[in-house]
């Protein structure tokens, strides 16, 4: 294949950045804007020796799965690389990506990932936006998108999975802009002012925030922007982040009020949240609500645990956690976000957490060497990257029943479960994807581990035959596996050896006097619950003793 050759392909597949994949006489073409199922029509743009890239230029027989984009910058924009792709496609895509990864990286060949989780209704579910802010060569201001793979920003009259408000938000920012010669930041010459415009909102609440990041110690003729921005509805916050770094990095360390609130507000299954604009604070709150319904689902607290959650934010999984259990940790690097976390636990009246500034493989060290206390739960909800391995060093030496790891990428993922299930520590027991963004490629995850309790060494021992006196029922399944079925299917409940034996006892199955009978004559010995007895018969039914 040449540079500007036209070809006329199938697509076969996809990449998991959404390019389609498609062949010809074996050589391997990547396609942006296609979907599996296309046949098309591209323009070879560059050409190595066994693939190539191409650039779309006709769509000869669409595919089933393909769907028309609504936004008119879809294709240039870098946003939304699905939008051409129905929904139900989407969904099965991303399936498959966190299939795909936990195969190939992780090495997991048995391993069921459930359905993705998605939504009713996957447009304007973005609470928070970031547009860049530029000139185009007429020196003209532009706000907008990158697009795709570029730093080229793409004037954004509306995006589909913003706000309403964001357009109102913008077209003040760039007639203040026009009106007062405020210039844009300059990315290769480092000069200019205007970087980034942050507009935050309340999903529950309708407060708004907007935060201008400039590049410089401060705004000038702010009062005339907050003149026009505070009047939108739902206007709470207006302030500006400074950031003087040529860097890549959006926000800068410091943020100074100019108006109202240094915070809004939202509302996530009825706990109360403040939002500042260095927190963070997942963008999608629908479905933020059943990424950590289920994250509370698989810890399967009762109500005494000792859980860490790392990397833990303005304590929105914390929060979720400590209506369930004993006591909760929180780690999280950025102070301003901890102290989010401290007020929102403070303000939704939880007595049960205590939240930590540092890094996460810092602090849990430091304090299990000092405290030599072990968890029950750990929640880890790392970024893009991952663990780091001397946290998952340390995870693994304080020992919790169970680990739910939240993730937003799949491959890292994949990477910290070969780690965590490696010399048979942990076993995976559910993997469930959410969809957080819709339109785009990514997919957020939600896995629980269970601790494995299988002996790891054998000792040869000799027992006369008249000390084996199970049953053939009574040896299908021990005490700590009758334990573990009864906690897994009802909801963390906990049962004794005792409650166990009754239960046995009670369907003809023969127990050891010690755990039947009372230590003395006199003692009265407690009998389980009514629903532990059925909890119990329901396991003895799984494993085939009665």
């Amino acid at each position: 294949m040449e540079k500007n050759q036209l070809a006329e392909v199938v697509i076969q597949d996809m990449t998991e950045n959404g390019e389609g994949i498609g062949k010809l006489d074996g050589y391997t073409l990547f396609i942006k804007d296609t979907v599996i199922g296309d046949r098309v029509l591209v323009k070879i743009i560059k050409a190595k020796k066994t693939y190539g890239y191409a650039r779309l230029m006709e769509i000869l027989t669409p595919s089933a799965d393909r769907t028309e984009p609504r936004c008119p910058a879809a294709g240039p924009c870098g946003g939304c690389q699905l939008q051409s792709m129905t929904y139900e496609a989407q969904l099965a895509f991303k399936r498959k990506k966190v299939e795909d990864h936990l195969r190939r990286i992780g090495g997991f060949s048995d391993i069921t990932v459930e359905p993705v989780i998605g939504m009713e209704e996957p447009w304007c579910y973005r609470n928070k936006a970031q547009f860049p802010v530029g000139r185009d060569r007429d020196g003209k201001i532009r706000i907008g998108f990158y697009a795709w793979r570029t730093h080229s920003i793409i004037e954004t009259e509306r995006c589909y999975l913003g706000r309403p408000v964001n357009e109102q938000v913008l077209a003040i920012v760039r007639t203040w802009m026009s009106r007062q010669k405020i210039v844009p930041y300059d990315e290769t010459t480092g000069k200019g002012l205007i970087r980034h415009v942050l507009i935050r909102e309340g999903r529950a609440t309708g407060q708004v925030m907007v935060c201008l990041v400039i590049n410089g110690k401060k705004l000038p003729a702010a009062e005339m922007l907050v003149q026009e921005l505070k009047d939108i509805p739902g206007m709470t916050s207006i302030s500006y982040n400074i950031n003087m770094e040529q860097t890549n990095v959006i926000l800068g360390r410091q943020v100074v009020t100019l108006w109202g609130e240094d915070t809004i507000e939202d509302q996530i299954g009825g706990i109360s949240f403040r939002i500042s604009p260095l927190s963070f604070y997942q963008v999608n709150p629908e479905q933020t609500e059943r990424l950590y319904g289920k994250a509370l689902e698989f810890a399967g607290l009762t109500g005494g645990e000792n859980v860490w959650d790392l990397y833990c934010g303005i304590g929105t999984i914390s929060l979720f956690l400590a209506q369930k259990a004993g006591k909760v940790h929180g780690v999280e690097i950025i102070p301003a976000a901890i102290e989010n976390a401290r007020e929102n636990a403070e303000r939704n009246g939880f007595t049960n957490t205590e939240f930590f500034v540092g890094k996460a493989e810092e602090v849990l060290p430091q304090w299990y060497r000092e405290h030599g206390e072990k968890a029950d739960v750990i929640v880890v909800d790392p970024p893009r990257k991952g663990c780091d391995p001397a946290l998952l060093d340390v995870m693994l030496q304080m020992d919790p029943e169970r680990i739910v790891y939240v993730s937003c990428d799949s491959a890292t993922l994949a990477r910290d479960l070969k780690i965590l299930t490696g010399e048979n520590r942990y076993q995976i027991k559910t993997i469930q994807p959410v969809d957080m963004f819709p339109q785009s490629v990514h997919v957020e995850t939600v896995c629980l581990l269970s601790k494995l309790h299988e002996a790891k060494h054998h000792v040869n021992v000799r027992l006369d035959m008249d000390e084996l006196d199970l049953t053939s029922a009574e040896s299908k399944a021990t005490y700590e596996e009758i334990k573990a079925y009864v906690a897994e299917h009802n909801d963390g409940m906990k049962v004794s050896n005792l409650y166990i034996a009754q239960v046995k006892a009670k369907y003809g199955i023969i127990e050891r006097e010690n755990y039947n009978k009372p230590k003395s004559d006199d003692a009265r010995q407690p009998k389980g619950p009514k629903e532990k007895e059925e909890a119990i018969a329901e396991a003895l039914k799984a494993f085939k003793m009665i």
